[in-house]
């Protein structure tokens, strides 16, 4: 009783301690206060997350992954808004511990309650198993694992030594929505007694031709072959099985086919999710890997009872997460603002970029830093293809801290010295001298690192283009 007593009052006075340092972050323009009051509450109750979530009547659900996540987990939240729910999610894409506390502090009651039905969690690679033991999933949403900052996670086995004890303490009335496609997930995934759900992409006439050379994750995870693909996606992800032994990519519970992807404006696909009638689905974010992501969210939320009819529709009207793949009209030129932060991501950009009949055709800035958020070792540029932009004719621009690296791997992939354009570092006058290149009425792509992208929205904020993402 007494416990239960400093209990409550330790939540409520986290709570109050949060609301009153984010309004004071705010107040004094010192940022969106998305991360440090919950690093406060955290302090005062470490059990904030916990306390909370166990109040929701239809539990939590965390999405996490290297690429991927922070649209996925918008669109599960969305989904599930638009069939009835009433969801609580860290929208602004502060995904550890303290983010989470904080966005749960600052929308529950003084007494610790949050008017919402359930939770949608974004979550870090790194902070995964502490919220998976914090808040308990009735699900977890697994998009994929690729290497991303070798110098914060380390190598993949990392990761998924951190993530499979995690998963294997879930409930076994679980489920665990994941891509199939993703030798490596179904690893992590395997002694996990959660129920399983598999999701995978027919690609149609977007399969890979061959396996690229950064792909990771490529070898048997029981015997130690090499792994053999009958259809490849992205990276390591297809249809893989191994010829030695039997194991293989497991049957799919939702498969995705009939792959539709419209330039660099929209993607679709129709899905088939168990016996039930299919989906048609269109999201206006181009590129496979929005394939993926819809398929997913869709197959979690179609799991959590969202009507089917209802899901195809919100799907369609999404609208992009800050900084993936973010239309703005600058100056009365179309600028889409990209975050391109590990080989793959930046791959798979590069190959919707580049897909049509001449190659890369619009004119393209890449903002590089080396900041703590984007990794300090820049080396993976290396493992990026931007052979493929050799193809183009479109001047490819450089910016950022390491705009100087950036334009010397695009001399080694063969560029024309003459399509090479070094700007400033400073992002601010980088980004005014692309625009200023762009035709009026024409469009441009930038792709930048985790703190290029924030810099270049804070730019575009300053200029009255854009809303702050914690104001969205």
């Amino acid at each position: 009783m007494i416990a239960g007593g400093i209990g409550r009052v330790r939540l409520m006075a986290a709570v109050a301690a949060a609301k009153g340092m984010s309004l004071a972050i705010r107040v004094s323009r010192r940022g969106g206060g998305t991360a440090t009051p919950g690093l406060v509450a955290d302090r005062i109750d470490p059990n904030l997350i916990a306390s909370v979530t166990s109040t929701l009547p239809d539990g939590v659900v965390i999405v996490a992954g290297t690429n991927g996540k922070t649209t996925t987990s918008r669109l599960v939240a969305s989904l599930l808004d638009a069939g009835g729910k009433r969801v609580v999610h860290n929208r602004s894409g502060s995904n550890l511990v303290r983010g989470v506390a904080t966005v749960l502090a600052l929308e529950a009651s003084v007494s610790g309650k949050i008017p919402a039905d359930i939770a949608v969690i974004e979550s870090d690679e790194a902070a995964f198993p502490q919220l998976v033991s914090l808040t308990k999933p009735r699900m977890v949403v697994l998009t994929n694992l690729f290497r991303d900052q070798l110098d914060r996670y380390g190598e993949l086995a990392t990761i998924a030594n951190l993530w499979a004890p995690a998963l294997a303490t879930l409930d076994p009335e679980a489920s665990i929505v994941l891509t199939g496609d993703d030798p490596g997930l179904v690893a992590v995934a395997a002694d996990s007694p959660a129920r399983k759900i598999h999701v995978s992409v027919d690609p149609g006439g977007y399969a890979l031709a061959e396996l690229p050379h950064a792909a990771d994750s490529a070898t048997c995870r029981v015997c130690g072959t090499d792994l053999s693909y009958t259809t490849l996606t992205i990276s390591h992800l297809g249809d893989w099985y191994c010829p030695a032994c039997s194991w293989k990519r497991p049957e799919p519970d939702a498969l995705a086919t009939n792959v539709r992807l419209d330039g660099v404006d929209a993607a679709g696909a129709t899905l088939r999710f168990g016996e039930e009638p299919l989906i048609d689905l269109r999201i206006q974010i181009p590129g496979l890997y929005s394939v993926y992501n819809m398929a997913v969210a869709a197959t979690a939320t179609r799991e959590l009872g969202v009507p089917a009819g209802t899901i195809s529709r919100a799907v369609g009207d999404f609208s992009t997460p800050f900084g993936r793949l973010e239309r703005f009209t600058v100056n009365g030129r179309n600028i889409t603002l990209a975050l391109v932060k590990n080989p793959v991501a930046f791959n798979e950009t590069l190959r919707m970029l580049a897909g049509g009949p001449e190659g890369l055709s619009l004119p393209t800035l890449i903002a590089i830093n080396d900041l703590d958020a984007d990794g300090r070792d820049v080396s993976w540029l290396w493992d990026v293809d931007f052979e493929i932009l050799d193809s183009g004719e479109s001047v490819v621009s450089t910016t950022g801290i390491r705009a100087a690296d950036m334009a010397n791997r695009l001399k080694y992939a063969g560029l024309d010295i003459g399509r090479i354009r070094l700007l400033s570092q400073d992002l601010r006058a980088g980004l005014h001298a692309f625009v200023a290149s762009v035709p009026e009425g024409e469009r441009g792509f930038v792709l930048a690192t985790y703190t290029a992208m924030l810099g270049l929205r804070q730019v575009l904020v300053d200029d009255g283009v854009a809303r702050a993402y914690w104001e969205e």
